[in-house]
This record gives C-alpha cells, structure tokens and sequence, in this order.
C-alpha cells in the first residue's frame, strides 16, 4: 500500500521543519492555558483549527506519501487540542468520562475516542466503508468470471480514439448522477478496460472521474448533493423559496462545477494536455505505459486468469442491478415507499430524495447488488463456491488502501472540528460582509475553496458557510443572494476537488486504480485553471447579477483553451496502435 518514491533530503528536511513549527508554535500559546469547567482548547475558534489539514496537505506534497502526511495531521491536531491546563472528555449527561493534565495523555485519547473510534463507529461512515467493501467484492468478481475483460473487448472494437474513451466515459457518467461516491468508483470500474484499451493514463482517468463526479451531481436537481444543500439552509430563512428551489436557481451561476465539465470535453476534443498530466498521457499513448511514476499498486491487478466464457453481460448485468437498487435503496430510507399521512398514495420522488440516508440507501443496495450478482454467476456456472472463499477477502484487500486513507481524513476531520474550524470561518466571514456586497459571491467563493481544500469536505464546507451566506445576503436583492449560494457550492466542489484529503478525491483513485498523488499532482494545474476563471466570473456576476453572464463564461473560457493550448499544451496522438 505504501509508496516505494524515494524522498529527497531536502524535501525531508521541509516536511521536517513543517512539523517542527506546527507542534512548536502552538505549544508555546497553548501554556497560557487554564483548565476547568467545560474544556475548550486554547487555540479554539482560530486560524489554527485549520492547521493540522494544512500541515497534511503540504507534508501530502512534499513527500508523495498520504498516510504518514494524514497521520501527522491528526497528531498534530490532538496536540493543538490538548494543549490546555486540564484537556477532558464528557459524555452526554456533562460528566467527566475522562481527565488529564498531561499533554501526551490528552493527545492520545483525543485522538483515540474523539478521532479513530468515534469515525469508525459514526453511522454513515460505516456505510461507506460497507460500501466500498461490497464493491471491491463485485469488482474483482467481474473481472475473475471474465466480465471485464469481455466488456474491453467489445468496447475496443467500438471506441478508436482517446477522445472516443474520455466521451463514453462523461457519457456513461451522466446515468451516475446519483451519488458522487456512487460514481467515482462504479465508473472507473466499468470505464477502465475501455480506456486502458486506448491508452490513456491512470492520472488521467482519475482526473475524468473526478471533474465529472461532484460537478455533476452539483448540477442534478435530483441528488444526494440537491437534498444535502437543501438541508443546510436555516430553517427560520424567511425567504420565497426554499433549500430545494434556492439549489436550482443556483445551477446557472455555479461557473466552476459547469466549467470543470467544459474543460474535460475542451480537453478531449482539442486533443491537448499541459502541466504533470502531459508527462503521463505523452507516456501511456507512445510508449503503452499507464502510471509513468515507479510506483504502480495496481498494475497486476488484472493479471490473473480469468474464465473465457465470460460475456459483456456478465458486467452489464450486475452493475445495472447495483445501480437500480442502490437508487430504490435511497428513496426507501427518504419514506418513498411508506404510505402519506393521510393514506392517499407514495411520497413525491423529489422528497423522496430529500430525505433521503445516503450511506444506508447504498449499503443497502450493494448488498442486494452483490447477493444477486453471486446468484446470477452460480446459475451461469461462471462461479463457484470455492472461488467465492478467495475472491471475498481479493476484493476486501483491493479497497483496503481507500479505506485506510478515508479513516485518516476523516480522523483529521474530527480533529479540526474540536478545534472550533467552523466558529473561525463563521467570525471571520460576519465582518467584511455589508461593506463588499457586490463582490463577496467572489470572497464566498474564496473561502469555500479554502475551508473544502483543508478539510477535505465540500458538504462540511456547505454546512458552514450556507447558514451565513444566507444570513448575509438576506436583505439583499434575491439574485445577489443565489449568486452567493453559487459561489458557496463551486468554492465546495473546487476545494473538494483539489484536497489530497478529500474522500472523493480518494475514491476517484481508487476507481481508476491510480496512485492517489498522482492524481492529486496531475489535476491540481487543471482545477486551479477552472478555479482562476471562477473568481473572476463571481467578481463579474456580483456587478452583473443576469444568468446571461453563463453563456459568456462558456464562451471565454473555451477561448481561454485554445489559448492555452497554443501556448502550454502538448498534443497527444488521437487513437494508438495495438
């Protein structure tokens, strides 16, 4: 699972220093502490709750190695919270469960019950790690029975071009709308032999996966994402609308979701990459190599034999069940199929969806996915007993290394939560707000690409940040104040989209089985590129406050590829010999 890259001194020496100042520095604050009552760290509430992510990201960076960087995070995160006089935990009723004045104690448990167990034990993390589990299983099935294989082929003889796989891929994508995480790996998994065929690199499959994910769902009426956002606006909001209609109306004016999408099609169409990206698609198209970087975790994934009978629709089948069951699994937990108050009739789909447990929905429908995908290979002969003894721990294993990642980020997560992220943004979002009316969608847009970059959370980011923005904006013109729920959303998915620590960002490496900075390395050119045009969108749209300015963004920001194109990109061979 660990990366073999060999680290330089020099970039050692730089994550060491990072380290140095983030457990010294706050120390030395953190001794002005004194304990009693109900504990609240030192460093609460400021700029500092955001550093631990920030230390992770950076060391993530420098050193090419995720666990050791998110590790370092969330020590570093229990430190800055236990760095008070008497550091304690309680539980529901106020009562101590546990006391400490020893910095060392303090930090261990912390991370321990507020960290480690708390995420493994918290009810939708469960179900994503199941999730992930069920899927690696039915994965690795489909390729053993000769699904995969069978479904490269048949793709092979259709797709010829690179543009031809980055097309079927957002294609095939737009029927995955549901759910971001749903998507990432669904996606990668029955779009990776088609692509592998064509030849285009792992970074950059990874880079498909994830500007199509997120940005797609944020544009889907009907999502988990819809129904998170709607959920976030205040309740005493005395507005015409409500969370539901505020998230459409916001679709015209979310430039860097709308965009990300434009930039990906830009990008096949026009046949060109820049920046790390070029190294890795120059490499797979002429030289037939998919990861470039020595370190591959995936390459022999799909070296073992598979069984020759095996038909396209022994991939198809299953992951049509997966789908449709984990779409009815999600309405089921919004009460879609519990009778109305009154007795007359279903609940609406769209409330439905509103209501909706994510997590529980696709747990729920992966488990009846991989019972009637073993089912539907016993009665095909494609599988028997004994295989299924090895391919249920295969599958666990292929998703291990995800897993393990998403306990870190979530662990850190949890620590910048106890150091009171959300009051610091939320303080320091107030001051500025009425005297910069007409260019704070730009700021918000700013800030929500900041919190989702070092928490690695765009729904977190959502949770804080939209509760203000409406409140800031609710005496303003309707519009400004949909603009600013706009800038709110993109600046999510940007952040999201960029962090080394975000869960999505996780997945779409593990749905292209890609070494995971890599693909942080390789996208970071293309979101920032979007991110930059964004800002400056927001800025316009403050001034100009019309959904005619969608079309114009379009517009200039194809102009800007070709620029680009002219200037940084590097062609990359249309379709490649076999």
């Amino acid at each position: 699972m660990f990366s073999n890259r060999k680290v330089s001194g020099t970039r050692w020496l730089a994550a060491l220093f990072v380290l140095l100042c983030a457990i010294a520095i706050p120390l030395v604050v953190a001794a002005q502490g004194e304990g009693g009552g109900s504990y609240e760290p030192p460093l609460y509430g400021t700029f500092w709750s955001l550093f631990p992510p920030l230390v992770a990201i950076i060391l993530a960076l420098i050193t090419k190695e995720v666990f050791s960087s998110l590790f370092f995070g969330v020590l570093i995160g229990g430190v800055l919270w236990a760095g008070g006089a008497n550091p304690a935990v309680y539980d529901d009723a106020g009562e101590v469960v546990w006391q400490s004045g020893n910095i060392f104690m303090g930090t261990l448990n912390h991370i321990i019950h507020d960290g480690f167990l708390a995420q493994l034990t918290d009810g939708w993390n469960i179900g994503i790690i199941i999730f992930l589990a069920v899927l690696g299983m039915i994965v690795v099935m489909m390729a053993h029975v000769g699904g995969s294989a069978a479904f490269g082929a048949w793709a092979g003889k259709r797709v010829k071009t690179r543009t031809g796989g980055i097309l079927s891929l957002m294609l095939f994508h737009l029927f995955i709308f549901i759910d971001d995480y749903f998507a990432c790996l669904t996606v990668g998994n029955v779009m990776r032999p088609v692509t592998d065929k064509v030849r285009i690199s792992r970074a950059k499959l990874a880079y498909c996966i994830d500007a199509t994910a997120a940005p797609i769902c944020i544009l889907a009426p009907i999502s988990t994402w819809a129904a998170a956002v709607a959920s976030y606006v205040p309740d005493d909001y005395a507005g015409d609308i409500d969370g539901l209609q505020m998230f459409i109306l916001a679709i015209p004016f979310n430039f860097y979701a709308i965009l990300t999408v434009v930039m990906v099609l830009s990008l096949a169409l026009l046949k060109f990459d820049y920046g790390p990206m070029a190294t890795h698609e120059l490499n797979a198209a002429t030289n037939g190599d998919l990861y470039t970087t020595p370190d591959r975790p995936y390459a022999n994934a799909e070296e073992k034999a598979v069984d020759e009978k095996g038909k396209v629709v022994d991939l198809i089948a299953p992951i049509l069940v997966l789908i449709v069951a984990c779409v009815l699994g999600m309405i089921y937990t919004g009460g879609f199929f519990d009778s109305g108050a009154a007795g007359d009739g279903y609940m609406d789909f769209r409330l439905a969806f509103s209501n909706a447990d994510a997590a529980v929905g696709l747990v729920t429908g992966c488990l009846v996915a991989i019972v009637v995908t073993i089912l539907y290979y016993l009665v095909r002969r494609l599988l028997s007993l004994r295989d299924l003894t090895k391919l249920v721990p295969d599958g666990l294993n292929a998703m291990g290394s995800p897993i393990l990642i998403l306990t870190f980020a979530w662990t850190l997560k949890a620590m910048t939560d106890s150091l009171g992220s959300s009051q610091f943004v939320s303080e320091a979002m107030q001051g500025p707000a009425q005297s910069l009316e007409s260019i704070l969608p730009a700021i918000v847009f700013l800030v929500a690409v900041f919190i989702a970059f070092s928490t690695g959370t765009s729904w977190g980011t959502y949770g804080i940040l939209i509760p203000i923005v409406v409140t800031v904006f609710g005496n303003s013109e309707p519009t400004l104040l949909i603009i600013g729920v706009a800038a709110c959303l993109a600046g999510g998915v940007c952040g999201d989209h960029c962090s080394p620590i975000s869960d999505t960002t996780i997945m779409a490496s593990a749905g292209a089985q890609c070494n995971h900075i890599n693909h942080v390395n390789t996208q970071l050119p293309y979101a920032a590129t979007v991110a930059a045009f964004s800002f400056v969108m927001y800025i316009i749209a403050g001034f100009m406050r019309s959904v005619v300015i969608l079309p114009i963004a379009v517009v200039l920001f194809i102009g800007l590829m070709f620029v680009v194109r002219k200037f940084f990109g590097k062609s990359v061979p249309v379709s490649v010999g076999r």
